[in-house]
């Protein structure tokens, strides 16, 4: 009887134990501490703005790219804050720590995949766009020159097979971020129709191979789009 009792008490501790490591985990929802030793590292190196410095703000398509393709980073002196699964929400939480703090000369903003593929919870345009728009907000009351990006293609997304209606909705934000972008005089970089499959809906399969993330080909096609972009703004002080 006294063993059952110490077994099911230690079984209770353990599952304690458990849900404590998970709430501790849960309450850093943005994730700040990803970075947080790599800025520590950049705050020390840098006095006021960075001249030059880019910094991109994104999900795995951006952690991915800096995995994949380093070398365009470093060569370029581009900043990768990009975090698995994450939301436009968890970006706005976490711009200061990632972009602000940092002082670059401009930030690269590439959300909204995973806010349609409702990783944080249903997914609703307008609080999307309104994350968006609350980051190009926050960059220029910093200084902060802004470049958006659209959402890349995607039919479907495997880790989330409810969503049967993603190529309208990442159409759709697309179509609001660009306009948003030509209306304020934001650099707008089109990936979509750079990767768009024939089928018009979603990512040509030559660019990757899950529909959603790039292979280093796909990379390659985005990447002298950005770069020609961050070109001009770096050199004539535009992107505000």
């Amino acid at each position: 009887m006294k063993n059952r009792f110490y077994l099911g008490a230690c079984v209770f501790l353990l599952l304690m134990q458990g849900m404590a490591v998970c709430n501790a985990q849960n309450k850093d929802f943005a994730n700040l501490k990803r970075y947080a030793e790599s800025n520590r590292v950049l705050q020390q190196e840098q006095g006021s703005a960075v001249k030059g410095r880019v910094v991109f703000m994104g999900n795995s398509i951006t952690e991915g790219w800096v995995r994949i393709d380093g070398k365009f980073f470093e060569e370029n002196g581009y900043v990768g804050r990009g975090i698995s699964g994450q939301t436009s929400y968890q970006f706005l939480l976490r711009f200061r720590e990632d972009v602000i703090k940092l002082k670059p000369e401009v930030v690269v903003i590439n959300a909204g995949t995973n806010d349609v593929a409702e990783n944080t919870g249903p997914y609703v345009e307008e609080y999307t766009f309104g994350n968006i728009v609350s980051m190009v907000e926050l960059a220029r009351a910093n200084g902060i020159k802004v470049v958006l990006t659209s959402v890349l293609p995607a039919a479907s997304f495997g880790w989330n097979k409810t969503i049967t209606d993603a190529p309208q909705k990442i159409a759709a934000l697309n179509k609001r971020i660009a306009a948003y972008a030509d209306e304020q005089g934001l650099p707008y970089v089109d990936y979509y129709h750079a990767l768009l499959a024939d089928d018009g809906r979603s990512l040509d399969a030559t660019y990757s191979k899950d529909g959603v993330h790039p292979t280093l080909e796909g990379y390659r096609v985005m990447e002298p789009l950005i770069k020609k972009v961050l070109t001009e703004v770096l050199g004539s002080g535009s992107g505000k």
